[in-house]
């Protein structure tokens, strides 16, 4: 099934919280992002999202961290696109006093939130894989 990846720096812009902590609902405005990514490639329409069936928040994100935020559509209905999101830090803040731009990169990215959703696409504004102008899909 067809997947994206969006890579982001977190700014200070984010932040909500003390201590440099960004909210989780920015980690799921990206996976909103994604999502749009996938329904464009899929159907060649931004589609709407209706629901989020599972969010799980996994660990803290923080500004100057780096994400990596991962979907892919994992169920094909008529019009409804199911899709599993996951967000990953890649790259974080190094913590060292009076230097506050070192980061470190991770050994391994962090799984910090996990999500899954479904979003549809009215077969009038389906218009194939990669948006080419064919026509509808026709039934699923």
């Amino acid at each position: 099934m067809e997947s994206v990846m969006l890579r982001v720096r977190i700014s200070e812009e984010e932040v909500h919280y003390g201590g440099g902590l960004v909210d989780g609902a920015h980690v799921v405005k990206l996976f909103g992002d994604a999502a749009t990514e996938l329904l464009i490639r899929h159907d060649g329409d931004e589609g709407l999202f209706v629901a989020y069936d599972l969010i799980e928040f996994k660990g803290p994100v923080y500004a100057g961290d780096y994400l990596e935020v991962r979907a892919r559509i994992d169920r094909v209905g008529k019009t409804s696109r199911h899709m599993q999101f996951e967000a990953y830090k890649v790259i974080t803040g190094a913590g060292i006093e009076g230097v506050p731009s070192a980061c470190n990169v991770l050994p391994e990215p962090l799984l910090v939130t996990k999500a899954s959703g479904t979003c549809v696409v009215p077969l009038d504004l389906q218009r194939g894989s990669g948006g080419s102008a064919s026509g509808g899909k026709g039934a699923e």
